[in-house]
């Protein structure tokens, strides 16, 4: 990477969009969404600010991510749980795909410490 290309903030949208592939990959593969947000905590101290946005979204999005799989798991034994746990899926690819969307318009995200999508 030259040194122009991070002075204009090139290649830190491609670290953050790592970031949201490897959240849909921990669906499956729960390991990856660990090693998403320590790779999102690493690299939010040197961002510029459009992109911070993009990286407290994700730290945001893995804690209550995770959050909703542990009430979810203790849920398990009624219905409920799963329920929960489908939502969490659905919810997770939802702000996945909304965050990869502004982040290849390079836009901030518009709402980083909203819940919801």
């Amino acid at each position: 990477m030259t040194e122009s290309t991070v002075a204009q903030g090139g290649g830190g949208e491609g670290t953050a969009k790592i970031v949201y592939i490897l959240y849909l990959i921990g669906i499956v593969f729960g390991i990856t969404g660990i090693i998403g947000v320590v790779i999102a905590y690493v690299n939010k101290g040197d961002a510029p600010e459009w992109l911070k946005s993009h990286y407290q979204f994700q730290i945001r999005t893995f804690w209550i991510g995770a959050l909703y799989i542990v009430i979810g798991a203790m849920l398990s034994m009624a219905i409920v749980g799963y329920l929960l746990l489908l939502f969490w899926v659905v919810w997770l690819i939802v702000r996945c795909v909304k965050g990869i969307k502004a982040l290849d318009t390079k836009q901030p995200h518009p709402d980083p410490t909203g819940w919801l999508f």
